[in-house]
């Protein structure tokens, strides 16, 4: 995970116009360990693919994988839908590439998300190559469009700092000065395998609620952290799990940022007293 999409990045950048829709292809069932298409809703796909990529086993498999941290990221509900489209097109008797809209509408959403991890959108992927609505392409789904329009999402953002031992006092105020406060319980895997490296271990606790709801806030911090992986290492060490107090806002636009995190140790009674007078506490 620390050279994030690296491989997936090279292999995209050569130019996508490299494929031939004349050339002969055929059609093979899409393997089951190639696990970031198979649930896309079909079970064939053309090789070679939209990349140039004609060896199943060595190159289309391998390379799919490299995607799958980008997708678990949730970026953008079409993203599975538009890369797919690409390493395993479907098998029909016409080439259906990906509309020019859905690349951009998946493009705005993803490649801030790429950005955060110090990479641009691939060249491979320039939407200005893709089809317009008037052909036969794969066009956004109109149910996306408003897709999460007002619930709080997660950004790409400037690392929160971790504070430890804080005074009661010190956490008090943090409380009082952001829109939220919550306790979670952060996990990182020693060996992903495939798996998200970072999540959200069972219940988030609200010590202040603000603007989050109930049912999206566990997804929406482990987003957060698969997207700021950089801030994310330095939470907890790999094989391990932290619980915190994490403060932050929602901005006008409807991102998150968290702003001021407290690791809650069993020695930190000072958390602990913060959050039993909060209940009663005036800002």
């Amino acid at each position: 995970m620390a050279v994030f999409f690296t491989v997936a990045l090279l292999a995209m950048a050569y130019p996508l116009m490299a494929f031939d829709i004349g050339q002969s292809t055929r059609c093979v069932a899409i393997p089951n360990q190639m696990r970031v298409c198979k649930d896309v809703g079909y079970s064939e796909m053309r090789l070679p693919n939209f990349l140039g990529h004609s060896n199943l086993e060595g190159e289309v498999v391998p390379r799919s994988e490299d995607w799958k941290p980008l997708l678990q990221t949730g970026c953008h509900p079409q993203a599975q839908a538009f890369l797919c489209s690409l390493i395993a097109p479907v098998c029909l008797d016409t080439f259906i590439q990906p509309c020019r809209s859905l690349c951009m509408a998946v493009r705005n959403s993803c490649a801030p998300v790429l950005a955060c991890q110090g990479h641009p959108w691939p060249e491979a992927l320039d939407c200005d190559r893709f089809p317009t609505e008037e052909d036969m392409c794969l066009s956004p789904h109109a149910k996306f469009s408003h897709f999460a329009k007002d619930l709080p999402k997660p950004a790409c953002q400037n690392c929160p700092s971790v504070e430890e031992g804080p005074a009661m006092k010190t956490v008090l105020d943090s409380f009082c000065q952001h829109d939220f406060a919550v306790i979670a319980k952060i996990h990182r895997r020693r060996l992903p395998m495939g798996e998200p490296e970072f999540e959200v271990e069972g219940r988030v606790e609200f010590i202040r609620q603000g603007p989050l709801l109930p049912y999206d806030t566990q997804h929406l911090l482990q987003q957060w952290l698969l997207i700021n992986l950089r801030c994310a290492h330095f939470l907890v060490r790999p094989g391990r799990s932290q619980l915190y107090v994490l403060t932050g806002s929602v901005k006008p636009d409807g991102t998150l940022a968290l702003t001021r995190l407290f690791p809650w140790h069993k020695k930190d009674a000072n958390i602990a007293v913060a959050t039993r007078k909060w209940k009663h506490h005036r800002c």
